[in-house]
């Protein structure tokens, strides 16, 4: 990826920095995008996770002080699904919180929590775990005889604050209003998965292993052969895509014969049962099409059908064919050897061997 396209997912910027100012900004004044996650095509309407935009600047300083300082824009993104992903978290997370401390209040004084130290070093243990440290506030006393006692709430002004920046995470880019809205880079983003899906080709389908290498040119060699593969890989994948239009969808590569968008694995995976049958002298060889998905995505794929046995004979055959009369050799394809894709070769009485 070039500098210009510099894209990157700073969602630490939302939880530090730019929590205060997210608080002052409504969700209504940023923009609705109009992008549906894949998984959300059968979804409702109503229901489908909805993002919104905003968009200022942000200033990157180096490590060092003589580094200059660069300016980009910060596309700040609120999506309606990470909101309900990290609420979800912020419950659960509570719920354990609440269901430990509930137990060690009711413990103290007893046989292991006797003192307010282990009661405090306890509580270190559980905010730390649970991850409240922030929201959490206890006190620790004692009675008269000396019995500890835990009292503990959560803030609810954190937990507000906390739940107001849910769904909020940031994109830094260095690309222009020109080359690409607040929309446009989100899009992109989106678009990364299938990039780095094909980086998983490499050790899936291709089986691309490490291989050590010492000279400079081997190195560019194997990349170079490794990426045409993962190209080529790529290809096969668009242009069944292509041909399928529409919701790019096609059955016959489950079991259960649901209709699914085709990968180049599954591709590949149902084009190795084709199988090459040798030929013979009056018969090319043969491509043997087990499944009718096989020829599918032959024709997906915009390749010729193989011929039917006995259709097109080799060059050789004909010859064969042509051979003077003096051989005494006459030709005839029955119907059962057409099935095997073979031909018989009937000699008449007293003839010499061709």
């Amino acid at each position: 990826m070039r500098r210009s396209d510099l894209e990157v997912d700073d969602r630490g910027v939302v939880r530090g920095a730019l929590a205060l100012a997210l608080l002052a900004v409504h969700l209504d004044a940023a923009t609705v995008v109009d992008y549906a996650p894949a998984r959300d095509e059968n979804t409702p309407a109503d229901r489908r996770e909805t993002c919104r935009v905003l968009e200022d600047t942000h200033v990157l300083t180096g490590p060092r002080k003589r580094d200059p300082a660069v300016v980009v824009r910060r596309i700040l993104v609120h999506s309606t699904g990470n909101a309900k992903g990290q609420q979800r978290v912020r419950e659960k997370r509570l719920a354990k919180a609440r269901e430990d401390l509930d137990k060690l209040q009711r413990g103290a004084g007893g046989r292991y929590d006797n003192t307010a130290e282990k009661i405090t070093a306890r509580i270190g243990v559980i905010a730390r775990a649970r991850r409240v440290t922030g929201c959490l506030h206890t006190a620790v006393t004692t009675d008269a005889a000396g019995r500890p006692a835990l009292h503990w709430p959560f803030d609810q002004a954190v937990l507000d604050a906390e739940a107001a920046v849910d769904g909020w995470y940031a994109l830094l880019t260095t690309l222009t209003p020109e080359q690409a809205d607040a929309a446009d880079v989100l899009r992109r983003h989106k678009g990364q998965g299938a990039v780095e899906r094909c980086y998983g080709d490499f050790k899936g389908p291709l089986a691309v292993t490490p291989i050590f290498v010492q000279d400079n040119k081997r190195v560019a060699a194997l990349v170079t052969v490794s990426c045409l593969a993962l190209l080529v890989f790529c290809l096969i994948e668009r242009q069944v895509r292509r041909a399928l239009g529409g919701d790019q969808k096609m059955q016959g590569l489950y079991p259960g014969n649901q209709r699914v968008r085709p990968t180049g694995r599954m591709i590949l995976y149902h084009l190795s049962g084709l199988r090459l049958r040798a030929g013979h002298t009056t018969d090319p060889p043969i491509i043997v099409i087990s499944r009718g998905v096989q020829l599918h995505l032959l024709d997906l794929l915009g390749l010729p059908r193989p011929p039917r046995p006995g259709t097109h004979p080799s060059p050789l055959a004909r010859d064969l064919h042509e051979l003077p009369a003096k051989y005494g050799a006459s030709w005839c394809c029955r119907e059962s050897c057409r099935r095997r894709g073979g031909s018989a070769i009937r000699r008449a009485e007293g003839a010499h061997p061709g």
